[in-house]
């Protein structure tokens, strides 16, 4: 049956099949928000960027890379986005997509304000042209309070960003926010703090840590350099924060919203922790000035009271169970690519993890 003849049935069958669209689906919260659909009905389409070597191990490692749509699209193009839309033809678009990683805008400012801040006009205003009905959630960031002095952040606290990844994200969440005034666009943005899990990037700190201390404990690597250990933040569970973006769109009016555990931890605890967890001395972990940032925010911690009130979210993994899930899952994965099993994992195809891997198998096939 092909597929005009397939809806043709549902609908006469009376049944309502949700569209969405995710730009960045490959990244973590994008695969984990596919899922999430998937299992509400939705049938997903997801924008990926071309590449050498296309990053879906996420969607591999959920077994859902055959159950969603890819659309090949670039933020920065705004007829690409065009055509995603026309593909898609979705009532809700989640937009993920982004240049996300803070350290890393300090020395692409540009292309960071391009990708993260018009990229986000860019896709609205092709909204607006195409289907104006449509839903649209914006990720916005913690990082937006920046060094605002206030112990808990909440959706009135002012925005003091430190970074060109928070100011761009600053940028986009004033335009999210223009849109639905100016045009009566359904837009909401999502001031989300730190989410993490085992899908998390090996670029973020949480996954440096737990990748790193399955690696020390494995006899992989003998120590772990980090930079700074005194910054706190607001860590939650990546999974639990998709769904509060669902429930952000089924709301009848948009609004914004923050998205946090209430609590906050030093990377030092971190690392005691996830040390703790993989049995190795805390001593294998030490301070490199070459993994500080030029500009660091010392301090986050949310308040989700509104999203508790508004649309019934709150978080419900703890610190600890996070970072045990987190370096548990990481040692799990390096035994059993150690073993000859192969399965998609992004370690595989970092530099420095591959080097090892490399290592490994020149060793083993001698």
């Amino acid at each position: 049956m092909n597929n005009f003849l397939f809806i043709k049935t549902i609908k006469q069958a009376g049944i309502i099949i949700k569209r969405a669209l995710i730009t960045g689906i490959t990244g973590q919260d994008g695969v984990y928000l596919a899922q999430f659909l998937l299992k509400k009905g939705y049938k997903v389409f997801g924008t990926y960027r071309r590449l050498s070597t296309p990053n879906f191990w996420r969607l591999h490692y959920l077994n859902i890379f055959d159950k969603v749509t890819l659309i090949p699209a670039d933020i920065r193009d705004s007829r690409s986005i065009s055509e995603a839309l026309i593909k898609s033809n979705p009532e809700e678009v989640y937009h993920l997509s982004a240049q996300s990683y803070v350290g890393v805008s300090f020395d692409q400012p540009i292309q960071t304000g391009d990708i993260t801040g018009f990229g986000v006009v860019r896709l609205l205003e092709e909204i607006k042209k195409f289907n104006d009905k449509i839903r649209f959630y914006q990720a916005s960031s913690s990082e937006m309070y920046g060094h605002e002095q206030s112990p808990i952040k909440n959706e009135v606290t002012p925005f003091k960003p430190s970074s060109p990844y928070a100011v761009a994200k600053l940028y986009a969440y004033w335009m999210v926010n223009l849109y639905r005034e100016a045009y009566g666009i359904h837009a909401t943005n999502g001031i989300l703090f730190n989410h993490e899990s085992p899908l998390r990037g090996l670029e973020f700190v949480t996954r440096r840590v737990s990748n790193g201390v399955a690696k020390i404990w494995l006899g992989l690597a003998k120590e772990l350099k980090l930079g700074n250990l005194n910054a706190k933040r607001d860590w939650g569970y990546a999974p639990e924060y998709v769904e509060g973006m669902w429930k952000m769109l089924q709301q009848k009016k948009p609004d914004d919203y923050v998205l946090a555990t209430n609590e906050s931890h030093s990377i030092k605890e971190l690392v005691v922790e996830a040390c703790k967890v993989a049995g190795i001395p805390i001593s294998k972990i030490k301070t490199s000035k070459d993994h500080f940032r030029p500009f660091d925010v010392q301090h986050l911690q949310g308040d989700y009271s509104k999203a508790r009130k508004k649309i019934g979210w709150k978080p419900k993994t703890k610190f600890k169970k996070l970072v045990k899930m987190m370096v548990e899952e990481d040692i799990s994965r390096w035994e059993r690519w150690l073993k000859g099993e192969y399965f998609f994992w992004d370690a595989a195809t970092s530099g420095e993890d591959s080097q090892i891997i490399a290592k490994k198998i020149h060793q083993k096939n001698k």
